[in-house]
Parts: structure tokens; C-alpha cells; sequence
């Protein structure tokens, strides 16, 4: 599954249990949209921000090109070296080009999520070297050998409990499942290895093109750490976090941690302006399928996501079925957007149907990324491109539907045939589960003793007359 993912909704997504995921996952998910709600209510302007923020988005990714050259330049001019990665795969090679010249063994990771996109852990196991997730979320499931289920909060399908119990297992550590004695406990096994680390990784959230500058936003210290204390310290920065000024820099910083989690400000928030005096610093600007996203002017909107985790919270679809289901390292609805142009249509072309199109992440989206329309219009290639919706009995389904619905007769007549399909299932030879991921977990609707709603209404001979003006 390295670098191309499952596919979504299958038996291969480990530790998914469907057709509901992690009840601690959709609790935590909720209340995390209801406080960002409450907060942000207190903000009369809140909405301003949020088109300002698009519209210097819009800006930016029209402008890639410049904004890009200009950051290079002005951070190499400060000692930093950077480095350029078409793929995931490419990048790996460099970041390991990098480790290898410097008889590197041990890294602390800051939270990246362009390093989980590019399976980079597992690049780092295959050449013996020694990666150590120091982020608290991404740091237990990697003690319990899972992927990440959110993109802001890792972990979030895991209780205390569940932690606890993990710490005891994997760390000798006497069993507890209150808050702060667990997080005294990953202090005190990942303090040392910053000291002893050969090398240190982060990921970016904005890098600003007139100063040469990149920023790191976090709220555990562990970034702070990861990227001060080991002699190298190398950046991993998708092409799409470039903005023009650090003057706008206020605006994004006031909307990531109001919409990602329901802080003012997160605790910490690095700014990186070039090598430190007696130390390196790499930065790997990374693609990796963005550049097919910016050339396609209906997709391109998706490219301004600032990865604040708001969409996934607030989707009903995300909170049943959680993150493992999508199959890939961006779930919910931004990541059915972008993980599609990331790894093809023919590999995620389903992504796009998991929504109810409901809306929800379009209202809570800070830089207002238009999802549904964007969801819409993949579903539209998937249908019409080589995909995996793009199949013979796909096409044949709809037609026979199409048919069905366009005359009465022919509707109660495929009514019939579904009420006696129901009837004779559990006679069948093979069970029901055989169809898919739909009926896992699902037991086949019972057929009402009145038969039909239709029938019910004839036999009672309701008769419903317009309402006149004196009805209450």
C-alpha cells in the first residue's frame, strides 16, 4: 500500500470496523467543530478573514512560479540549500542522499504530513535508519504500528484508555489512563532522543517568497526540538505553501488555529529565515502530483487548503466511517479532492463518491475552498475517465435505474423484483457480504407486514384535500 494507498473501503484499510469507525474518533471530531464554532462566532469579521484568506490564496497559486523562485533565492542567500522533487519517490532519494552523507542513524520527525505522503518512514527503515515520530498523535500510532486517522490530530481515534494500555504494552510503563500521567510518559522516552538525534525533520506550513522565510505552527514544543537541537535540520514543503508576503502571514495564523483547534493562536509558532550559525538546513519543495491539480481550473481551488483538519470534523461521512477508510494519507473531504490527482482516477476515481455533498465543509473551510462543486467535478472525470467508476456494469446499473424510474409500472415492477430479492436472501447458498462493502455490517431491511407504502395508502383511503384557508 506504499505510496499508492487501498483502496476505499476495503478490507485492506487495517483497523477499520464498518461500516463505524472509532466511536472516540466521531465524539472527539464533534465537539472539536462545535468549540471551533463557538470561537469563531465571537468574531464578528470572522468571514472577512476567511476572503482575504482566499483571495491571497488565489494569488499565490496563480503566481507559483515567481513566489516559488523568489523564496529560493532569498532563503539560499541565507545559507539554506534547496533541493526540488517531482515525486514522493524522488524526494525519499534525496532526504536519503542527505541522510546518508552525514552517517546519520537517528531522526526526530516533527509532525509532516508531506513525510507521510511520501511513506518516508519506510524509506528510512530500508536504509537502517532509525526514524522517531515526536509529535504526541503521530508518535503513538507508530508505537501501535497504525497510519494517522486525522491530519491535525493523529490519534484521534485513540481514548485514554486505549493509550494507556498501548504505553503499557509497548513501554513497560504501569498502566494509566489519566492525561497528564500519560503525557508525562511520552516526555520522558522521547526527551533523550533529541539529544541523541543525527538529524532533524519538519514540515511546513507557510513559506513566504519576499523574506525567504518558512513557518512551522505546533502547540507540543516537539517541533521546536526536533529542528534546534540535532546539527541538520531538513524542511519538507509542498509547492502549494508559498504565499507572496510576510504581511499576510497574520492572516493565516489567526484562521489555521481558530479552524484546526479552536485556539487564538497555537502555542508555538517558528519562523525559519536560514541556516543557524554552525548548523544546515535543507529544504525539500515537493510536487507530487500538484502541479496536475494547478492545471486543472475547476481542481485548483484545492491547492489553498492550509491543512487545518476543520473539513474532516465536520463531515458525516469522515466522523462514521473515520480516516483508515479512505485508504490514503489525506481522508475526508479535502483529501477526496486532491488524493485522486495525487495517485490517479484509476486508483482513487471512488474517493470522490464518499460525500452526501452536504456541505458542511464548505461552511467550515477557512479559506473557503468550494469541496462540493470540487467533488462534483471529479465525479464527473471519474465517470467519463479510465476510473474504476468507469466500468461496463457501472454504466449498465445506471441505465437500468434510469430506465426503472421513468415510468410507473416499470418502478413497481422492480419494486417486486427487490421486496422477492429480500425475501429469498437468506436462502441463498452465499451470504450477503458477497455484494461489497455496502452490506458489511448491514442486515437486509425487513418487507413491512402492509407490503407497500403505496398499498397501505389504499387500503386506509386517506384522502388528502388542499388546505383552505381556515385549516389550522
Amino acid at each position: 500500500m506504499h505510496l499508492q494507498g487501498a483502496p476505499f473501503l476495503k478490507a485492506e484499510n487495517a483497523g477499520l470496523y464498518e461500516p463505524a469507525g472509532s466511536k472516540s474518533m466521531g465524539i472527539a471530531a464533534e465537539r472539536s467543530t462545535r468549540q471551533n464554532q463557538e470561537l469563531i462566532a465571537e468574531i464578528p469579521y470572522f468571514q472577512e478573514w476567511r476572503t482575504a484568506a482566499n483571495e491571497i490564496k488565489d494569488y499565490s497559486i496563480g503566481n507559483l512560479d515567481k513566489l516559488l523562485v523568489e523564496f529560493e533565492k532569498n532563503i539560499t542567500a541565507r545559507g539554506a540549500t534547496v533541493h526540488w522533487a517531482e515525486t514522493a519517490e524522488e524526494a525519499n532519494r534525496i532526504v536519503l542522499q542527505i541522510a546518508q552523507e552525514h552517517n546519520v542513524e537517528t531522526v526526530v520527525k516533527a509532525k509532516s504530513m508531506v513525510s507521510e505522503e511520501m511513506e518516508l518512514n519506510h524509506a528510512f527503515a530500508s536504509a537502517g535508519i532509525r526514524a522517531l515520530e515526536t509529535d504526541l498523535g503521530e508518535y503513538l500510532v507508530q508505537l501501535a504500528g497504525q497510519r494517522p486517522t486525522h491530519i491535525v490530530t493523529p490519534a484521534l481515534h485513540l481514548s485514554a484508555e486505549d493509550v494507556g494500555r498501548l504505553f503499557a504494552e509497548k513501554l513497560g510503563e504501569p498502566y494509566t489512563a489519566e492525561h497528564r500521567a500519560l503525557t508525562a510518559i511520552a516526555r520522558r522516552h522521547l526527551r533523550e532522543e533529541f539529544i541523541k538525534a543525527d538529524m532533524g525533520m519538519s514540515g511546513c506550513n507557510f513559506g513566504i517568497a519576499d523574506t525567504g522565510t518558512f513557518v512551522v505552527v505546533e502547540n507540543e514544543g516537539n517541533a521546536g526540538l526536533s529542528t534546534a537541537t540535532p546539527p541538520l535540520h531538513v524542511a519538507l514543503m509542498g509547492i502549494e505553501k508559498v504565499i507572496p508576503s510576510i504581511h499576510y502571514l497574520p492572516q493565516f495564523l489567526n484562521i489555521l488555529a481558530r479552524s484546526g483547534t479552536g485556539q487564538k493562536l497555537t502555542t508555538y509558532t517558528h519562523l525559519f529565515h536560514g541556516a543557524t550559525p554552525g548548523r544546515e538546513l535543507h529544504i525539500v519543495i515537493i510536487d507530487n502530483g500538484r502541479t496536475s491539480v494547478l492545471a486543472d481550473p475547476k481542481a485548483r481551488m484545492s491547492l489553498f487548503c492550509i491543512r487545518c483538519g476543520a473539513c474532516l470534523n465536520a463531515c458525516p461521512v469522515y466522523r462514521r466511517v473515520g480516516g483508515w477508510a479512505y485508504g490514503w494519507v489525506y481522508p475526508g473531504p479535502i483529501g477526496s479532492v486532491i488524493v485522486p490527482h495525487m495517485v490517479g482516477l484509476e486508483q482513487a476515481g471512488k474517493l470522490p463518491f464518499a460525500s452526501s455533498l452536504c456541505g458542511a465543509c464548505n461552511e467550515v473551510c477557512p479559506v473557503k475552498i468550494d469541496i462540493p462543486h470540487q467533488l462534483v467535478h471529479l465525479r464527473h472525470r471519474a465517470v467519463n475517465e479510465r476510473s474504476p467508476m468507469n466500468l461496463w456494469t457501472e454504466r449498465l446499473l445506471w441505465q437500468a435505474w434510469s430506465w426503472m424510474f421513468r415510468g410507473l409500472r416499470r418502478y413497481k415492477l422492480a419494486m417486486a423484483v427487490v421486496k422477492m430479492g429480500i425475501r429469498i436472501a437468506p436462502f441463498l447458498p452465499w451470504h450477503p457480504d458477497k455484494l461489497g462493502a455496502w452490506t458489511r455490517g448491514r442486515e437486509l431491511p425487513e418487507i413491512p407486514p402492509q407490503g407497500s407504502f403505496r398499498r397501505w395508502w389504499r387500503k386506509t383511503g386517506v384522502n388528502l384535500k388542499p388546505a383552505g384557508k381556515n385549516t389550522p
